[in-house]
């Protein structure tokens, strides 16, 4: 079985809908197809939640109403047949009910998250309606509420998730066909939750383990990870293989064509990951696996809103126990930390979610000095970097050597460098290492999507 997932530029409008269907046809191997909301509806439902937040019902209902009528033009472009349009409207209104039901008591975190949850209930509606009534597929629709949910730490029940899943196939022993929604789920009390934006991604990948696929596609508006971001750097190309490792460094640190914890379920499962684009499905894609190249450096990719934190202290000379006591901190407030240096009486560190930084810097004061740099990028370098490619880091330092570096991690990891520079140097930092490290390639790059781009 294969899993396809599509995102939510993929399935953007009635057409890009129509052109998904081609993609799938209809399949010897069985597969499911697992869709994002439709590109823009996360968003408004996310703006429509922030309004009922501050109390503001009449913006509220409008926007909601707004994006009704929206998705009624979309269902009559969708079905050219006015009966099967009609029948569309009638389903979306449904819907559309339950985000106006919402509307009659104070919304609570809950209620925003089934807000939240009908962007993919009315993509996969509308694909699996137009499949079946236009199309005529003998597809079935999978309700991903039935067999997805998180834990009590949020995270993916997949014990839980494999029996449930496995059964709503076992009822479905001769279908070849079926759709599902990515994102959405149930949290450990049965209440409908999520897994986070982009977390599409992860749906896919969780079902690819559950029913041990022989590969998860995900198609997206790029074609594959490249090795620099398109955004900011000239003549960057799509990686054609990168290794599980690789393509998890890249993900977290700001390849946003791939969710960060996608890869995990199918590296454990030894699962190949295939990144496609649905503007330009001949294009052959990045594909993730088990191998490693012999590139010492592939791709680059930044994160950024990333804040530096500087402790030092006399203390901390040959104290046993100093960085056990520092994580300490990090972890009763649940922030987790990118980078770390060590110095015989200073720790640099970074994070990216200051939420509880207020109280972390309060905790830390006891132990010395602490100094707070904002504003600051990690530039991820990844690649192969063994002890045999003792060259690269030479190269790409030689790139640098014009701008000044706050931190460097290197070592930790065989796939990754990490250095840390100040946002406003982020662009010349992308170009120069470009310069340095990517002679010219044979592959060209493919139209640049807007939303799912290394960086």
């Amino acid at each position: 079985m294969k899993i396809l997932k599509f995102g939510g530029t993929s399935v953007g409008s009635a057409q890009r809908m129509r052109e998904v269907a081609k993609l799938i046809d209809l399949p010897e191997q069985p597969r499911i197809v697992v869709l994002s909301a439709m590109s823009g509806t996360t968003n408004t439902l996310v703006g429509i939640a922030r309004l009922l937040y501050d109390g503001d019902q009449t913006a509220a209902t409008s926007r909601i109403e707004i994006m009704r009528q929206d998705y009624h033009m979309i269902a009559r472009e969708l079905f050219a047949d006015e009966a099967l349009a009609t029948v569309a409207i009638k389903k979306l209104d449904g819907i559309f009910r339950a985000i106006f039901d919402l509307m009659r008591q104070p919304l609570s975190a809950s209620g925003e998250r089934v807000i939240l949850a009908q962007g993919e209930l009315l993509s996969t509606y509308l694909f699996h309606q137009y499949l079946t009534s236009v199309l005529q597929y003998d597809a079935v629709l999978l309700p991903a509420l039935d067999f997805m949910r998180i834990d009590q730490d949020d995270e993916p029940d997949t014990a839980y998730i494999q029996e449930h899943l496995t059964a709503q196939l076992t009822q479905h022993e001769s279908k070849k066909l079926f759709v599902t929604q990515g994102y959405i789920c149930r949290n450990a009390q049965g209440f409908i939750d999520n897994l986070k934006r982009g977390g599409s991604d992860y749906s896919a990948s969780l079902i690819g383990a559950a029913v041990d696929a022989t590969e998860i596609q995900i198609w997206t508006d790029i074609d594959g990870l490249h090795n620099n971001d398109p955004r900011i750097v000239q003549d960057t190309y799509p990686l054609r293989e990168l290794s599980f490792d690789e393509a998890a460094e890249l993900a977290y640190f700001g390849a946003k064509i791939l969710h960060p914890s996608s890869v995990l379920p199918a590296r454990l499962h030894g699962i190949p990951v295939r990144l496609l684009n649905t503007m330009q499905p001949e294009a052959p894609g990045t594909l993730i696996s088990s191998k490693t190249g012999n590139e010492a450096i592939k791709a680059v990719a930044a994160k950024d809103g990333i804040t530096a934190i500087n402790v030092k202290s006399s203390r901390m000379l040959l104290a046993h126990g100093f960085l056990r006591n520092l994580f300490e901190i990090f972890e009763r407030y649940r922030t987790s930390i990118d980078m770390i240096t060590t110095s015989e009486v200073a720790v640099s560190l970074t994070i990216d979610d200051t939420t509880r930084l207020p109280q972390i810097l309060d905790e830390l004061r006891r132990f010395g000095t602490v100094e707070v740099d904002e504003q600051q990028t990690i530039i991820c370098l990844v690649g192969n970097l063994v002890q045999a490619h003792h060259g690269a880091a030479q190269r790409a330092f030689e790139a640098l050597k014009d701008i000044p570096l706050r931190m460097i991690s290197y070592g930790g990891s065989p796939n990754n460098i990490s250095i840390l520079v100040h946002t406003s140097d982020k662009v010349q930092t992308l170009q120069a290492l470009n310069r340095g490290l990517f002679r010219p390639h044979a592959f060209t790059s493919s139209p640049k999507g807007e939303s799912e781009l290394v960086g």
